[in-house]
């Protein structure tokens, strides 16, 4: 307390000409209706500028709320989408009305782990087995797809990616309807891929768009991306074309596991045929 006093005492001058311009200050704005309604503007702007920083950070806290919030609406629209159903055509003509069925479910999952620039690349999503994912479901996202689950355990799974040396999923050319099907490329680029087996009765055209031939583990039309390059595979009957990936797989934070309804019944019928040949 005596050494507070002392540095008082030292520094009464100084003190003193704060209290007296404070309150010089006050009176002046108070009693000067310009200079009041001036600092009363300038306190409001710099108040406000505060709150809107304060709301960002808070905005900012909650992103991963609201991201998670909206993946689950999409996977639910896309649940009620008509591509992820099928017409029963032997109901048909008992009804009058056409009735569907579906045939895809979508389980919204977060990426919490990716790589892009190896070989073989993977991703791990935070959903596994404990929420409906089984091994060799495909996975998509908003943009195309994604790739194929290959490993599970209760609670995450792995995908395979597209760029992925193993990776292949039928596709077709949207305009035609021209049936190839799609791998990653040798010069390991991430942001394209390759159409292979493509009939060269077919004349494609630079920026068609290639989706998903329905084939494989996806509803047909999944976007995968455009054609950015037409080469002809030498000496062969089928043409090879470059794409342009839809997706970019550097910035993957959430997709949607594609459970066809019917895969197994299909498969199961499959290998029953090829077992009799």
């Amino acid at each position: 307390m005596r050494n507070l006093w002392i540095f008082i005492s030292k520094y009464n001058a100084f003190f003193l000409f704060l209290i007296f311009e404070t309150s010089a200050l006050i009176i002046y704005i108070k009693y000067n209706s310009f200079q009041k309604a001036s600092f009363i503007n300038s306190s409001n702007e710099i108040t406000g500028n505060l709150y809107a920083r304060v709301n960002k950070f808070y905005d900012y806290l909650s992103l991963t709320t609201v991201n998670d919030s909206l993946a689950r609406e999409n996977a639910h629209l896309r649940n009620q989408l008509k591509s992820s159903f099928y017409v029963d055509t032997i109901n048909k003509h008992k009804i009058s009305d056409t009735v569907y069925k579906q045939q895809y479910e979508y389980i919204e999952a977060k990426v919490i782990n990716n790589s892009v620039n190896r070989v073989n690349n993977y991703l791990t999503l935070n959903r596994g087995a404990t929420q409906g994912i089984q091994k060799g479901l495909g996975v998509i996202c908003d943009k195309g797809i994604v790739g194929k689950v290959v490993y599970v355990s209760a609670h995450f799974s792995v995908v395979q990616s597209l760029l992925h040396k193993d990776s292949r999923f039928s596709a077709m050319l949207a305009k035609n309807k021209a049936i190839g099907y799609v791998e990653w490329g040798d010069d390991m680029d991430q942001h394209k891929c390759l159409l292979k087996d493509v009939s060269n009765n077919v004349v494609p055209n630079l920026g068609e768009f290639v989706v998903t031939s329905g084939y494989s583990l996806f509803p047909a039309g999944i976007p995968i991306g455009k054609v950015s390059n037409l080469r002809a595979k030498s000496g062969g009957l089928m043409l090879n074309m470059e794409v342009a990936l839809a997706v970019d797989f550097s910035k993957l934070q959430y997709v949607n596991v594609v459970i066809n309804k019917f895969a197994d019944e299909q498969t199961g019928l499959e290998a029953q045929q090829k077992k009799d040949e």
